[in-house]
């Protein structure tokens, strides 16, 4: 983690929760001795730019990519059919289904014995 890659805003974000931590009594990251920490005057920003300047903070931040564009999704327009409309609908797609059927022929008991017969043997 390098500190040169944090944007002012970032590395202000990233002092203050970790200074947040450390005021709820959070343990250091870095052994501090008590005569720095009396330098410092216990002051928790000051001890977290510390460890933020030490590199040790388990910190990350997710920047989004340039270029990327995110769109709000738009809702598809169903068009408004009536109920008269519906019923022509069924009736036609009715009719071609019975046409498709009158297409297909029906097997004959006869041919299915004699096939079942052949296999048999």
């Amino acid at each position: 983690m390098n500190t040169q890659n944090f944007t002012k805003y970032e590395r202000a974000r990233i002092l203050g929760a970790r200074a947040l931590q450390i005021a709820m009594n959070a343990p250091l990251l870095i052994k501090i001795k008590k005569e720095d920490l009396e330098k410092l005057k216990f002051n928790a920003i000051k001890i977290a730019e510390t460890e933020l300047d030490s590199n040790i903070l388990p910190i990350s931040i997710k920047k989004p990519f340039p270029g990327r564009k995110e769109e709000k999704l738009k809702r598809v327009k169903e068009a408004k059919v009536s109920e008269e409309k519906l019923e022509e609908l069924e009736k036609e797609e009715e009719k071609e289904i019975a046409e498709a059927g009158e297409i297909m022929k029906l097997a004959n008991p006869e041919e299915e014995t004699e096939e079942g017969s052949e296999d048999e043997e």
